[in-house]
This record gives structure tokens, C-alpha cells and sequence, in this order.
């Protein structure tokens, strides 16, 4: 196989070496010669995304594009704040909510001194009563934290009753007050949220425009989109269409083009995705910077990003693990220039008290996660710290172009409000949603503690908890064949259960052992494994076990001469579906009631599967 490198003019001679090492390893590992594989041996280590970008296994000089401009400045790629306070990095934010006012601003004021240094609050509708937000903010500095509405119809209501409170804090330099109203009419409109219209956000806006303080009206929550199933091009694109589309409004209503970028703020979901998440905020400023410049004010092309843990990962089984989730996300936000981040405790896809602990330890862990990040990696203390790294800025730029790419779609089919009308967001984003189920599905994508690795001995969900996500939950499928085992198991004292039948030694039937239990027990399916069994155990064991689902488990080589007689001992002894572990071919000179009625692989629909199984089972 040809190596084409010229070592005179390459920019990386030592790559030459490196390529013929992987086709060394490759060719090793596929059982061929090294000149079957292609010229580029390397490209097939590369990965793509669920935007059809291509991540290669290695990044080196031969990627390197020319250095962005300083924080600050146009595209604002490495951040918008060239003055970012390096002991305080980003902002580390908090949901807060609640009916009781009083108890809501004792929550707050705890939260500020134990490390929050931003406040999301629910109000109306969504929290603290309108009228008690005076209660809800008292002891509140608000050039320290800045402030961020979740208000929905009542967000005009909302908003005055913070004017009035603002209206009497004395203060000598009130722009250094952050207030974001939370305005959402258009991305509600795709969530199907209730919302305040687009006609009372316009409004609002022009009443921030002429307030002294920092106030923008309307949050581009691309999160709406992100929980139906977008991938992070769709998401940026589309919550730059929807920005447009607010753009048009408030300039037709008069508001100068720099005053309306101005009253824009985004929303985006960071994932445990780290390399994304850097690369998904860096190009969303990027990409709005680009709709700055073409409205002619590029300078006002810097909207602050709030990032938000992705609901859509969290898991409700084995939900600690959403702790290290939320840890990978929270670190791609901030290396990647949110300006304020919230991380969602680890029991947020949970009703209160499920897990049977306290709110405000769930909390306190989310807060510490961001704290351990700022205060003990000092990540704040570096602005980008992703510049320069090949790998970092070519998943920037293709992913900006990408995502531009969507947004000039979303255009052309008559903007952002024609485009949701039409379907063509929905059906686009439902698309890649369908393809991240399959890949979930047929577990080529990984969730810890759902599709792999699952604990069936951790407690059962109760019946409220075990209520669908309003987000597009990765793993919803699998957590849906576990609360069919929940109920079996609320109903009959036993989960369901499925006898394993290893053959020949353990070196032998271990690895497909090991496999079949782990993914069973991912469809709530428990398995009773008696070790190594011979003819006559085979029978005892599918006799003692009392079950009706069997699993062979052994190498392919011992198929050939006991699965035959493996599986009449099993139907003989009352087992009415046997399964093999195993590639069908494994078993092709096999026929009649010798032949397994199913084969369990890598690379199966476990879901179908397993549901299948749920059902024989009763479940």
C-alpha cells in the first residue's frame, strides 16, 4: 500500500511513520494484508457526527487554520468579554422556584454564599407569585448576579414588578445590573410551551431598550430544540433563524438594528460531549457574529450564552452517574465561553425525593461541580482555552458552516415561523432523533447505567417517577422496558428472568456470558446463571430455575457440536424459547427444534428485541 508523503514538504514528516504504524495495527486486527486496506488507512478510525462531520483520530499541523481574534473581538469565536473577571470565570447559575416567597429568597441568599453567583427564578405561573418577587429578591445585589426570568405568560407581569424593584435599588453604576426577562415566544412555540406572544416580547424589549440597566428581553432557547432531538448544527441553526426572526420583528417596530441586537440572549444545551459542547458555543457566536455583520453592525454581534446541562442525557436509572455527565458538560460550556452555566442536579429527570435524598444536597452537588472546575482547576483563569488546538478549531468552523448551512435552509423556506408552520424543523430534527434512537437501540451509542453496565438491584422506580421526559431522553427506550420489569416485579415479587447455559470452560463462554446478562438485564430482565453445565445439567438447571427463556452461552466452535443437543435438553425440560449467543451462521447445519428460535449480537435492535422478550415473559 502506498504511503503518499513527501517529507520535503510536509508540514508533519513524522505522519508518513504514523499512518503505516495504524495500517500495520489495522491490518493486524481485520485479519489482512496490509495492501488491501485503502491509501488513507487512518480514515477508517474517523467517527461522524450526527451533522455528517468527520472526526479524525488525529489532528496535527496539517489542520491548523489561522489564530481568531483576541476575546472581544469580531467573531467573538474566543469569547465576547475581552475583561472576564479570572477569579470569577463564567457565572455559576441556579434554578430556583417555588410558591413560598420567603422560602424561595432564603434559598437564594444560601446559594449566593455558598458559591451561585447567578439566579434562573421561576415566577407566576412557573414559581414565586408576581406579586411576592419583592420577598422572593430581598438582599439581592444585582450588579453581583445577575438575574434571569422563567416567567411564561405572566413574563410582562414579571417583568414590570423587577422594574419596580430596580427602580428603587440604589446603585452607582446601573448598567453593571444583568437583568434577562426570559421572553421565549417563538422557541415555546416549538416546544409547544406556553409562552408570552412575540407581540408582548417586541413590547418588552422597547421598554429595556430605555431602561439604565443591562436589561435584554428575549431568550433564543435552543435547548426547545435540543430536547426534541437536534443535533447541535440543528440546534444552533435553528436558534439562529428564530433570532432573525426577532430581529425583523423589533426593527419593523422601530427599535434601532443595534438596539435589537442588543435585547438577544441564547440558550444551549451542553452535553457530556466535551469536544462538542467546546466546539457548539465557540460556533454559535461565531455564526451569530456572521448575521451581525450582515445586518452592518458586526460590532454588536456579541450575544451572551447561557448553557444548560442537557436534560436529554440525564437518565433516570442509575441516575448518580449523571453527576459525571453533568461534570463533562459543565466543562464544555465553560472551556467553551458561556457566560453563565447551570448545571441540572444529578435527580433532575426524578420526582423530588425518589432517591431519597434531599433537594439541597442535589443542588449542592450541582453547584460544587461548577465550583471544583472554577476554584480548585481554575478553568475560568484562561480565556479559550481551546485556541489553537486542531481539533478544537476544525470542529469549530465545520461545525459554524454546518450550522449556517441550516439556518440559510430554515431561510429559504420563508423563515423561521414559515419553516416551523411547513414541519421542515420538526421533520428535520425528528430525523436525527430517529437515527441517535437506533444508534441507542442497537447500543452503538453507550449510556452508562441504561444500555450497558445497568443495576437491575438498584430500587424500583415509583410509579410517578417512571412518567415519560418531556425532553427526548436518550435512553428512554431502555428505561421503558425497565419500568415493565418494575411493574412485573410490583406485581409478582420476582422480576422477569432468563436462565443463561454456559458451555464448555469458562475461558470459553465468559465473554458471552458476561454480554447477554448485561444486556438483559438493560430490558429489566434478570439472569440465573448456574455456571458451566453439561447435558444432564442442563436439565436440572432449566428444571430448578422454573423459568422459560434460555440463553446458550459459548464459543462458536462448541456450537457446532453441543448446541443441537443443548437445545433439546431445554425444550425438554419445559423451555419454551431458547436463544444462542451468537451469529446465526454459528448453528446453520441446525434445523427443526435443534435451531434456537432467535441469536443474541453486538449489534442488534436490543430494544425490539428485549421488548419482544418482556412480552413472552408476561411483562
Amino acid at each position: 500500500m502506498p504511503i503518499a508523503s513527501d517529507p520535503g514538504t510536509d508540514p508533519v514528516p513524522e505522519y508518513a511513520a504514523w499512518r503505516k504504524g495504524v495500517a500495520g495495527v489495522l491490518a493486524k486486527a481485520r485479519r489482512v494484508d496490509v495492501a488491501d486496506l485503502p491509501d488513507e488507512p487512518e480514515k477508517l478510525l474517523a467517527v461522524q457526527t450526527y451533522d455528517g462531520l468527520t472526526v479524525n483520530p488525529l489532528y496535527t499541523r496539517r489542520d491548523e487554520l489561522p489564530e481568531q481574534p483576541l476575546p472581544g473581538a469580531f467573531p467573538f469565536v474566543r469569547g465576547g468579554d475581552a475583561q472576564r473577571d479570572v477569579h470569577r470565570g463564567w457565572f455559576v447559575s441556579q434554578r430556583f422556584g417555588g410558591r413560598d416567597a420567603k422560602a424561595v429568597n432564603e434559598q437564594i441568599l444560601f446559594a449566593l454564599e455558598n458559591g451561585v453567583s447567578a439566579l434562573w427564578l421561576g415566577a407566576g405561573e412557573r414559581g414565586v407569585p408576581i406579586a411576592d418577587l419583592p420577598v422572593a429578591l430581598r438582599g439581592l445585589l444585582f450588579e453581583l448576579a445577575p438575574l434571569t426570568l422563567n416567567a411564561g405568560t405572566e413574563t410582562d407581569a414579571a417583568a414590570a414588578q423587577v422594574f419596580s424593584i430596580l427602580d428603587g435599588y440604589q446603585v452607582a453604576d446601573r448598567t453593571g445590573i444583568r437583568v434577562q426577562l426570559g421572553a421565549t415566544p417563538l422557541t415555546s412555540l416549538f416546544a409547544g410551551s406556553e409562552a408570552i406572544d412575540l407581540d408582548g416580547a417586541i413590547a418588552l424589549a422597547q421598554q429595556a431598550v430605555a431602561r439604565p440597566e443591562s436589561v435584554r428581553a428575549i431568550m433564543v432557547c435552543g435547548v426547545a430544540f435540543h430536547n426534541a432531538g437536534a443535533s447541535d448544527a440543528q440546534e444552533l441553526g435553528a436558534a439562529v433563524a428564530a433570532g432573525l426572526e426577532y430581529l425583523r420583528a423589533l426593527t419593523a417596530a422601530g427599535v434601532d438594528i443595534a438596539e435589537a441586537l442588543g435585547q438577544l440572549e441564547f440558550r444551549f444545551a451542553a452535553t457530556d460531549d466535551q469536544f462538542e459542547t467546546i466546539a457548539k458555543f465557540r460556533a454559535a457566536r461565531r455564526v451569530w457574529a456572521r448575521v451581525a455583520q450582515v445586518c452592518g453592525a458586526p460590532e454588536f454581534g456579541n450575544a451572551p450564552q447561557q448553557a444548560v446541562t442537557s436534560p436529554a442525557m440525564m437518565s433516570q436509572r442509575d441516575p448518580w452517574v449523571n453527576m459525571l455527565r453533568t461534570t463533562l458538560a459543565a466543562f464544555g460550556a465553560g472551556v467553551g465561553g458561556a457566560d453563565i452555566v447551570t448545571v441540572l442536579p444529578f435527580d433532575d429527570a426524578l420526582p423530588g425525593g425518589e432517591l431519597d435524598v434531599s433537594q439541597a444536597f442535589s443542588e449542592r452537588m450541582a453547584r460544587n461541580t461548577q465550583l471544583l472546575l472554577l476554584e480548585e482547576s481554575h478553568l475560568g483563569h484562561v480565556q479559550d482555552p481551546g485556541a489553537g488546538s486542531w481539533f478544537v478549531e476544525s470542529l469549530t468552523e465545520e461545525l459554524a458552516a454546518k450550522a449556517w448551512e441550516f439556518m440559510q435552509e430554515i431561510e429559504r423556506a420563508g423563515g423561521y415561523l414559515a419553516a416551523l408552520q411547513a414541519g421542515l424543523l420538526a421533520e428535520r430534527i425528528a430525523a436525527t432523533k430517529a437515527k441517535r434512537d437506533s444508534d441507542v437501540a442497537h447500543r452503538k451509542t453507550a449510556v452508562t447505567g441504561v444500555n450497558e453496565f445497568p443495576n437491575l438491584a438498584e430500587k424500583p422506580l415509583s410509579e410517578a417517577a417512571r412518567a415519560a421526559s418531556s425532553a427526548a431522553a436518550y435512553g428512554a427506550a431502555f428505561e421503558a422496558l425497565r419500568n415493565r420489569s418494575d411493574a412485573f416485579l410490583a406485581a409478582h415479587g420476582a422480576r422477569p428472568k432468563a436462565l443463561l447455559v454456559p458451555l464448555g470452560p469458562v475461558s470459553e463462554h465468559n465473554v458471552r456470558v458476561t454480554f447477554t446478562a448485561n444486556l438483559l438485564a438493560s430490558g429489566g430482565i434478570e439472569s440465573v446463571n448456574p455456571g458451566a453445565l453439561d447435558l444432564a445439567g442442563i436439565s436440572a438447571a432449566a428444571t430448578e430455575s422454573g423459568v422459560h427463556l434460555a440463553v446458550l452461552c459459548g464459543a462458536d466452535a462448541r456450537y457446532g457440536t453441543e448446541a443441537g443437543g443443548a437445545t433439546d435438553a431445554l425444550r425438554a425440560a419445559g423451555i419454551t424459547t431458547v436463544l444462542l449467543a451468537g451469529p446465526e451462521k454459528a448453528v446453520a447445519d441446525l434445523s427443526g427444534a435443534q435451531r434456537p428460535d432467535g441469536f443474541v449480537t453486538a449489534r442488534m435492535d436490543a430494544v425490539t428485541a428485549l421488548s419482544g422478550l418482556l412480552e413472552k415473559l408476561g411483562a
